[in-house]
């Protein structure tokens, strides 16, 4: 059954375990009403807050937290893949759970940073925003340095950068050419094009799986990734409350744990095959129940979209095999059109549908872009790219003519180079664990409180 827009099933309801953390149920979002949840947002409680995670500790003035290189994990040591980031002082945070966040085990954390020139004390420390041109440097560099090959999400983007890097250069093997004649070589078009539509579309439907099981294997309970910690500060002898990652070991998506997807301890349940921990507790789905499929599954945007890209890429790999040499060159015009351009048509209006759906995914509303979310330009990006494959496949039943012919083959290079873009981009999105946004209101330097009949009242921000 469809949850309404304000809603979440009660056994479905993010961090409901979690009772430092309140849901504002009047900032729960879905872009369309018939469809699960995919935003909201959870506050720290006034004790919460006040107590945080632990009992106080002295900290001198100034004195930078150091995050731990290495966490103990299931007797293996992992890098954490956080490093400490530059602190300031803030007047709120608030957990914003995001569907797609929580598919990624990212933990979206959004602060109001303290205004100096407000004479209200601070209430928390916490990170400065990830968006910062400094974080954006160690997140570049971090696609270089850490390679968590257990992560599904880290192996869904970058096999599905290899892919479009395949695509590239097949793209370049066929349109070249018609480019610049002079820089053919012998069975460029042909053999070297065939054999890379081949390996591309297998990469693609290997990444388009591994998708899938990103998808139903979603934080049911959902994941807060933070700890608050109350800090004593020794010159000033006032209290504030750090905000900081919580230890890896604590968090409770598949993500973390690097044994979960190589599948240590399977078993089979009545219908779906699971891998289970030491406690007997359900870690990782293979294939998720026929109940879950109705009751949840069909109804997530998300999961939606994962299933249109599999089926687009299962169809548009019919073309990749058709298109090889050795079938290609011994078909009649016919059979071609039934057996290699349409399923390029078919398979890439999915690719279409699927970078849709993602692209309103991240939206409050589907008909209001959301160009400040890293996942809506991944969204965006694959939509521009199924266009692409797409239009080179509608186009291919009238190659005869020059003209066409090169519109078709060009549509394929621009609408690589817009998959191989939006893939690196959810790269650095798979390895960002810990995204940090701004709140910002326009209230004069006041802040927005939203009660649970939705209206909006102005405060202080020392009440907030």
């Amino acid at each position: 059954m469809p949850l309404s827009k304000r809603a979440f099933h009660p056994e479905r309801e993010p961090l409901r375990d979690h009772a430092g953390l309140e849901l504002q149920r009047s900032r729960v979002h879905a872009p369309f009403a018939f469809l699960n949840p995919t935003h909201a947002v959870f506050r720290p409680t006034e004790k919460y807050a006040s107590e945080g995670d632990s009992q106080k500790t002295k900290r001198a003035e100034g004195e930078e937290e150091e995050a731990p290189a290495e966490l103990d994990q299931g007797h293996e040591k992992q890098q954490q893949p956080t490093p400490p980031q530059s602190r300031a002082e803030a007047d709120q945070v608030q957990y914003l759970w995001r569907s797609r966040d929580n598919r990624k085990g990212r933990h979206a954390l959004q602060v109001r940073y303290h205004d100096e020139k407000d004479p209200t004390k601070p209430r928390y420390e916490a990170p400065r925003k990830t968006s910062e041109f400094r974080s954006v440097l160690h997140g570049l560099w971090r696609m270089c340095s850490v390679f968590p090959y257990w992560d599904v999400s880290y192996l869904v983007a970058f096999i599905f950068s290899l892919g479009s890097v395949i695509w590239v250069i097949n793209a370049f093997f066929v349109w070249l050419p018609l480019e610049d004649p002079s820089s053919e070589f012998p069975h460029e078009s042909f053999t070297g094009g065939g054999v890379t539509a081949f390996i591309g579309a297998t990469v693609f439907e290997i990444g388009s799986v591994l998708l899938i099981l990103e998808a139903v294997n979603e934080n049911t309970a959902g994941c807060f990734g933070w700890a608050l910690e109350q800090v004593l500060r020794e010159e000033t002898a006032e209290a504030i409350t750090v905000v900081k990652p919580a230890s890896q070991h604590k968090c409770r998506h598949h993500h973390a744990d690097r044994r979960v997807f190589l599948g240590s301890g399977r078993r089979r349940g009545h219908a779906s095959w699971t891998t289970v921990d030491a406690a007997g507790d359900r870690t990782f789905t293979w294939f998720p129940s026929w109940t879950e499929l109705q009751t949840h599954y069909l109804h997530e945007l998300g999961f939606l979209a994962s299933f249109a890209q599999l089926v687009g890429a299962t169809i548009f790999w019919i073309a990749g095999f058709t298109g090889l040499p050795g079938i290609a060159n011994h078909m009649s015009q016919r059979v071609t059109n039934g057996v290699f351009w349409v399923p390029q048509i078919v398979g890439g209006s999915f690719f279409i549908i699927s970078g849709l759906l993602f692209t309103i995914e991240t939206q409050r509303k589907w008909y209001i872009p959301a160009p400040k979310v890293l996942g809506w330009h991944i969204g965006a990006w694959n939509f521009v790219g199924g266009i692409g494959f797409t239009l080179c496949g509608a186009l291919g039943p009238a190659t005869a003519n020059s003209g066409v012919e090169y519109q078709s083959s060009l549509a394929t290079f621009w609408g690589s180079w817009a998959f191989l873009i939006g893939s690196v981009i959810q790269w650095y999105e798979s390895l960002d664990k810990y995204p940090v946004e701004e709140i910002k209101d326009n209230t004069g330097g006041k802040a927005i409180n939203i009660d649970e009949t939705g209206k909006e009242e102005t405060a202080t921000k020392e009440g907030d």
